[in-house]
């Protein structure tokens, strides 16, 4: 077939290949062929050759799409009865035929919307069903459980439909018996046991209905469909093969394994009897048509399994018909004397019978092909498609001589692009299993030149199991066919072995392994047997590796490219003995870059292999390993620790001083057995390890070095080891060198009014060796805490100590106070002398190590100003309330409260070195960009330490605003901690932290005030983006407008207070500078009910006639939020349960009345009820009602401030209501010693003194707890687009 055929679109874009009889000859279908079949079947009784399409027309037409089924009874030739005893000649009348090939014409309109019945109708050639010729016998005493059956051959009464559905539902019974048990039947009654057979289809559809013998003789197929569609009930939109529930986990196996049981048992009788094959076609053919999702579903599955089954059947057909042509070219090769025309008579007659029934099955898989596949393989249902796909692959590896051509190779092309994950995934399996078998490829060339970069475009699929797949159908083709895939192909593959998932990573390594390693570095085969790898093929391995990952540039960390080639590449990558030989030899050409990535591959496998798990950040899926892995795991710790331990001082020696090759080496202790060096009697490689240690540690001062030194140090030095003493005492005499060197480097720098730069550098170099030993070990015993303080003094007093001294030294006393604090909590607390003394001591270090990183806040240095910052943060929530929860309240006098200086300091910074402007960051590969997200870490850093002050309860609430403020600005740098702090804060108290929502927008709108004046605010850029916060603040609430009713009306109330609190200047007519606010609060009123919009604006109305007599006054603010509180932005309110109201909801006449009584009397009276009575027809289960509140009258002027009351349903249902009224409470801002006094937070919140207090006992539930509603884990509807993490 040419490449044209790959062009056409769809099901009928080229010519659709027939299946080949013998002699290559195809079946055609048109008008000839139907006169040819009508003049053999005049002259002849023989079986007819079956055309590909000669059952089709029996599924095509809605009339004669029953012709099969109707001639049956109707009046075509039947079986023998079961009282029968004669042989009975199956008839032939012409004028079947006919009616069969000419008149259709009117049977056309009952089957309207069936596209497979129009379009073949018009190819397709008519096959008589025919009869065995032969009795059948009676059975003189029916089987158990038999049916019994008169001798006219009519059912004694109608058995259930579902006795074949119930059994393959059980899947208890042998699958062979229970279709040998219908065979039975049918051979006893043909009519009721087809019946049976298709109630059995019509039941594993779902479907409720029957088909009764009835609609069998007057219905046609197409009608019968119909009328079981319209007794479908789709109500619950599952049928069995997609019920859950564990009666239907094994219905589709057993249901598959019904009609392949059933063909196989057929295949040498029934098969070729046309009336039950080609009626179940039909049948099924018109079920996969259907509209009904379950017709469809399941027809399409049973069709195409029986299309499967009869594959294997031709198979069988075929394989014979070879054995037969061998046998018969055998016995005609003979000599005249030696042959025997009996024999070849009856070969001939062998031979002519499997033609015709290969024929016949052709034809039937050509209906089936024709009829389902080619329609539904493109369905709307994915699960379809998937079946159809997964079935044409089996098709084509069972009998590739027929399907294994482009006309059929098309179709899994064109799905490869389909939407759905299942289907291509079908695609590329049944693609696995032809690319697999070599003998296939050849095959298979226009289809890969055709389809290849598509399939190479799949590594990157979206789904995981997707591009897992499409990986391995590439390694397939890698071997199985050379030089297909080019250079550019797999560059392309090579960067997913970097991938996030391990999985792909591990697919990905092992295309890299068969494309790279595999052709130069493949062990020997010699004598049969495999021999070891030599050296130099292992050395040919690494260098490969090295280039790969070097000149690549694909990844800074050869961890992932280890573990992604260690499933198919481990073990030369466990060879550490060639590892190490590369790294120790002395000529060896390996440059400076080579040696570091040879030291990390080494480290890498050493930790996998020591671990079992993938590096950081690579999702794996296991829960654990395996017993026999967990064993290898065992096994390699063990051989690596005895390879490595006489190698790790010469290593170290050799590259001791390069700190970036010498701290991946360290690190190979983690991994180690350290017990073998007791075990084995290895201390004399512990004694060179501990020199080289300490040289190493003399010789660096980067972090990154020293704190592998002292991790290596601390995992040597646990009490149970037999070599404790050894490496205590090593340990010792390095800290006393250190701590000797600093105290005469400090003398030096107090005694002395200027030091040189060596000088500085020696002393900034030995408190960095001394704080990354003392985060791991106790130093406490040297007393280096009075020294460093000391020397901080210095640098706060005069600020001659330079921010090299200053930074490590901040960080010693840091760790001195947490060691202190380490062995005070370790301490027996029960004891009569318990430490108050040292607690004392440990409080006033603490309490001077504070006003220190206080004092350190303003200095001039940025890396001092963060670095104290980090350090306070850290020390104060240690040293919170938290610390003596878990039964050490022995340690509650060491709990310390910031006082409001500090708080308003910690504010400060974070404003000047967080909250900045936002730059964009660039795609990370320049040096300027990586410094640029470095800093970004830094800064989230700071703000993460800020908010969990915030979260814990050292900072005060209100502090939050400083954060909250900028959630919207900047969403993309810190989005995700400002939301997690807010959502926190709700868990906390609901009430305050949506009034510190509230004072977030006050002070943005009284900076922007400040800055631009009162006259057109609301046009700057920043006032619109202050619009966008508050959106987002008001989103936050959630859909539960009830749980949220009295948060949200006392921040509407407040926010009106604080837009009327500056009137305009005297006898001026301007607006008050504060006005333009109730646009932002109007953001909030989608989040309101009906009944509180129309008291909101009756407060509003109230509060204006305060401001402005001229009740006719139209200020564009107030314009606007009247315009969000009036009943037709109602469109937006959600019902009390965030649920669209229901368009048929009874509109209770009492109801309404009620709320214009309210309408009508707000202005007299101080308590308006906003609650509508219980409607009728509803639940009447209430809650006891809450006690009234006193309402106190005010004193003003002009009528008293409007007291709002509402009614808080406490009940967890939808109908439920309650109808106490119940009173919101007016958030009172209590003045305290906090930090929000200090930054005027307060005072725009200031309560007017003239305000009622109205105490609502509803809000206990919102208040004070630390609870919080199911919607406030929902998902922010505006943070859809969370940080896009890239898998690689």
């Amino acid at each position: 077939m040419g490449a044209g055929s790959w062009t056409g679109g769809g099901a009928q874009g080229g010519a659709l290949p027939m299946m080949k009889g013998r002699g290559g000859r195809r079946c055609r279908t048109g008008s000839g062929d139907l006169r040819d079949l009508r003049d053999q079947r005049r002259s002849s009784t023989m079986p007819t050759l079956r055309s590909s399409s000669s059952q089709l027309h029996s599924s095509s037409s809605p009339s004669s799409v029953s012709s099969p089924l109707h001639r049956i009874v109707a009046g075509g030739p039947r079986g023998l009865s079961a009282s029968s005893s004669s042989s009975v000649t199956v008839p032939c009348d012409d004028r079947d035929l006919d009616q069969a090939s000419d008149g259709d014409s009117e049977s056309l309109s009952a089957g309207e919307g069936s596209d497979f019945e129009d379009n073949l109708r018009r190819n397709v050639k008519k096959r008589a069903a025919k009869r065995p010729l032969r009795t059948t016998p009676v059975a003189k005493h029916p089987k158990k459980g038999a049916r019994m059956v008169h001798a006219h051959g009519q059912r004694e009464s109608e058995p259930p439909a579902s006795d074949l559905f119930d059994a393959v539902k059980a899947a208890k019974s042998d699958m062979q018996s229970l279709v040998d048990e219908w065979l039975d039947s049918y051979k006893q009654d043909q009519d009721a046991g087809f019946l049976e057979l298709i109630n059995f289809f019509i039941r594993s559809c779902g479907c409720k209905g029957t088909v009764t013998p009835e609609m069998f003789r007057k219905m046609s197929n197409s009608e019968i469909i119909r009328h079981l569609t319209e007794q479908f009930n789709e109500d619950s939109g599952e049928y069995p093969l997609t019920a859950p529930g564990p009666s239907w986990k094994k219905f589709q196996g057993s249901f598959c394994e019904f009609v392949r049981t059933l063909v196989y048992q057929c295949q040498y009788s029934l098969l070729y009897d046309g009336f039950p094959m080609d009626n179940l076609i039909s049948l099924l053919t018109g079920l996969s048509d259907s509209q009904v999702r379950a017709f469809r579903h399941t027809s399409t599955l049973a069709a195409m399994k029986l299309m499967t089954s009869l594959v294997r059947v031709a198979l069988q057909l075929s394989l014979h018909k070879d054995n037969n042509q061998r046998q018969y070219e055998a016995e005609r090769n003979k000599g005249p004397g030696q042959r025997a025309p009996e024999r070849l008579e009856s070969l001939l007659e062998k031979r002519k019978e499997l033609q015709e029934h290969q024929e016949e099955i052709e034809g039937m898989m050509n209906a089936l092909f024709r009829g389902v596949f080619v329609h539904r393989y493109r369905d709307i249902l994915p699960e379809i498609r998937a079946i159809c796909i997964e079935e044409i692959g089996s098709w084509m590896q069972s009998y590739s001589t027929s399907f294994l051509t482009d006309s059929y190779l098309k179709y899994i092309g064109w799905t490869l692009h389909d939407k759905h994950r299942e289907v291509r995934l079908k695609c590329l399996k049944a693609l696995k299993g032809l690319y697999g078998n070599r003998d296939l490829t050849s095959r298979l060339e226009l289809f890969t030149s055709r389809f290849k970069d598509r399939m190479v475009s799949m590594v990157m699929d979206r789904e995981y199991d997707v591009a897992v797949e499409a990986v391995g159908l590439l390694i397939l083709i890698l071997k199985n066919m050379e030089g297909v895939l080019t250079d550019a192909d797999c560059e392309s593959i090579y960067p997913v072995v970097y991938a996030s998932n391990r999985a792909l990573a591990s697919a990905a390594g092992e295309f890299l392994y068969w494309k790279l390693f595999y052709p130069a570095c493949e062990a020997r085969v010699a004598g049969g047997r495999e021999r070891r790898r030599s050296p130099h093929t292992q050395r040919t391995f690494f260098h490969l590796l090295l280039s790969f990952f070097v000149e690549s540039e694909l990844h800074d960390h050869a961890a992932y490219l280890v573990d992604s080639l260690w499933d198919c590449a481990g073990p030369q990558l466990k060879d550490w003995e060639s590892l190490t030989s590369l790294l120790l030899e002395k000529d060896q050409s390996l440059g400076d870059v080579q040696e570091s990535t040879l030291i990390e591959i080494l480290v890498s496998s050493v930790r996998q292999a020591s671990e079992g798990h993938p590096p950081v950040g690579r999702v794996t899926g296991r829960k654990g390993l395996t017993p026999k892995e967990r064993k290898i795991q065992a096994d390699d710790k063990v051989k690596l620790t005895e390879h490595l331990i006489p190698l790790l001082p010469q290593l170290l020696a050799k590259f001791s001083a390069d700190a970036e090759k010498a701290t991946p080496l360290l690190q190979l202790l983690s991994y180690f057995d350290l017990s073998i060096y007791c075990t084995r009697r290895l201390e004399k490689h512990l004694d060179l390890l501990l020199q080289q240690l300490q040289e190493v540690v003399v010789k660096h001062a980067e972090p990154a070095v020293l704190q592998a030194g002292a991790h290596a140090l601390y995992l040597l030095c646990k009490p149970e080891f037999t070599f404790f003493s050894r490496v205590d005492f090593a340990r010792s005499q390095l800290v006393d060198l250190l701590t000797d060197r600093f105290q005469q480097e400090l003398e030096e720098l107090l005694q002395s009014s200027f030091l040189d730069e060596d000088e500085v550098y020696n002393l900034a170099a030995t408190l960095k060796r001394l704080s990354a030993f003392y985060n791991a070990h106790d130093l406490t015993r040297w007393e280096l805490y009075e020294p460093c303080y000391r020397l901080l003094q210095k640098a706060v007093d005069t600020g001659e100590v330079p921010h090299q001294v200053t930074l490590p030294a901040l960080t010693l006393v840091y760790f001195s106070i947490l060691w202190m604090l380490n062995r005070i909590s370790g301490s027996d607390a029960s004891q009569p002398l318990s430490p108050q003394k040292q607690l004392l001591s440990l409080k006033g270090r603490m309490v001077a190590f504070c006003e220190l990183c206080q004092s350190c806040l303003s200095d001039v240095e940025p890396e001092i100003q963060e670095q104290a910052f980090v350090l306070l943060s850290d020390l104060l929530l240690i040293f919170s309330p938290q610390m003596v929860v878990g039964g050490r309240d022995f340690l509650r006098p060491l709990v310390f409260f910031p006082e409001a200086t500090l708080q308003s300091e910690l504010a400060s910074f974070l404003m000047d070195h967080v909250f900045i402007q936002p730059g964009e960051l660039g795609s990370g590969h320049s040096q300027e960009d990586r410094l640029q997200i470095e800093k970004l870490h830094q800064r989230r850093r700071l703000l993460a330490g800020f908010c969990k002050l915030l979260v814990y309860g050292v900072l005060e609430m209100d502090a939050a605003s400083d954060v909250f403020k900028h959630y919207n600005k900047f969403y993309s740098d810190y989005g995700d901690i400002i939301k997690e702090t807010l959502t926190r804060a709700r868990q906390m108290d609901r009430s305050h932290c949506s009034r510190v929502l509230l004072l977030s927008l006050q002070q943005l709108y009284t900076e922007l005030l400040q800055e631009q004046g009162p006259q057109g605010l609301n046009e700057f850029p920043a006032f619109s983006e202050m619009r966008d916060l508050a959106r987002r603040f008001a989103l936050s609430f959630g859909p539960q407008q009830l749980q949220n009713r009295d948060l949200v009306v006392v921040l509407h109330k407040e926010g009106i207070k604080f837009s009327l609190s500056e009137l305009p200047p005297a006898g001026s007519s301007g607006q008050p500078p504060n006005l333009a606010f109730l646009e932002l609060l109007s953001e909030f009123s989608p989040r309101l009910l009906h009944q509180d919009k129309q008291l909101l604006l009756s407060y509003l109305e109230k509060c204006l006639q305060r401001v402005s007599p001229d009740s006719s006054c139209t200020w564009g603010p107030v314009t606007t939020y009247r315009h969000s509180l009036s009943p037709v932005e109602n469109t937006a309110e959600a019902s009390p349960q965030g649920y669209p109201r229901s368009k048929k909801r009874r509109i209770e006449g009492p109801s309404r009345q009620h709320r214009e009584d309210i309408s009508s009397s707000q202005e007299e009276s101080l308590r308006l009820n906003s609650i509508p009575p219980t409607p009728t027809l509803t639940s009447t289960a209430v809650k006891s009602r809450q006690p009234l509140v006193g309402l106190e009258e005010m004193e003003e002027e002009g009528g008293s401030e409007l007291a709002f009351t509402q009614g808080q349903p406490r009940l967890g249902t939808r109908r439920s209501r309650s109808s106490s009224p119940q009173h919101f409470q007016t958030p009172v801002n209590a003045s305290g010693p906090g930090l929000g006094n200090r930054l005027t937070r307060l005072s725009l919140m200031e309560e007017d003194e003239e305000e009622l207090e109205i105490q609502d006992e509803s809000s206990e539930e919102w208040q004070g707890t630390g609870k919080s509603s199911p919607s406030e884990h929902g998902l922010d509807l505006l943070d859809s687009t969370e940080l896009n993490i890239e898998d690689f």
